[in-house]
């Protein structure tokens, strides 16, 4: 006895995929740098130093006096000469007034006048210690800076984005079937 045969074939369905790949670009622009910084003001007060120095004895000291001084100086000793020499002669004459007491005063007289004075031996210093002056105040300086703010005019530049999206096509390559076939 013979079955019948029942035959079935089949065929696959085939699809076919084409790909277009998607395109991004980006660009980033550099920024937009706008700083500037104005200079600080600068004030600078300065108050000189001051230095002085009186060489008026040490000058004076090595005989480079003013006429002023050396004329005072003159006087003086003009002056202390002259009552000097009154005061010999008046001590010449109370001795001529007492000659009747003794001895004899134009031997004294000329034995003073051609008598020489004793000179001492001094060592001096040229110009003297402490004969020149100094002082001195010191200056000052007041500086005061203000500084200036920075102006930022500077600008961030947005990115330059580009896209094209991908595509994906489909189509059918191959149709798919079934055939059955019966046999007796």
């Amino acid at each position: 006895m013979q079955l019948p045969q029942l035959q079935i074939q089949t065929t696959r369905g085939m699809i076919g995929l084409q790909t277009t790949k998607p395109v991004q670009e980006i660009e980033q622009p550099s920024a937009t740098l706008d700083l500037q910084q104005p200079q600080a003001v600068l004030t600078t007060k300065t108050t000189k130093p001051r230095l002085s120095i009186d060489t008026t004895e040490a000058r004076a000291d090595l005989d480079l006096k003013s006429s002023f001084r050396r004329t005072e100086e003159v006087t003086q000793y003009s002056r202390s000469e002259v009552f000097n020499g009154i005061a010999r002669r008046a001590q010449d004459g109370r001795e001529l007034m007492e000659i009747e007491n003794g001895g004899s005063p134009n031997a004294s007289f000329a034995n003073q006048a051609f008598r020489q004075p004793y000179s001492s031996l001094n060592i001096q210093f040229i110009p003297s210690y402490g004969s020149v002056k100094v002082s001195f105040e010191p200056g000052n300086v007041d500086i005061r800076v203000e500084p200036q703010k920075v102006v930022n005019n500077s600008r961030a530049n947005k990115p330059i984005h580009t896209y094209t999206p991908g595509k994906v096509s489909v189509e059918l390559l191959q149709q798919p079937s079934v055939q059955i076939d019966f046999k007796a």
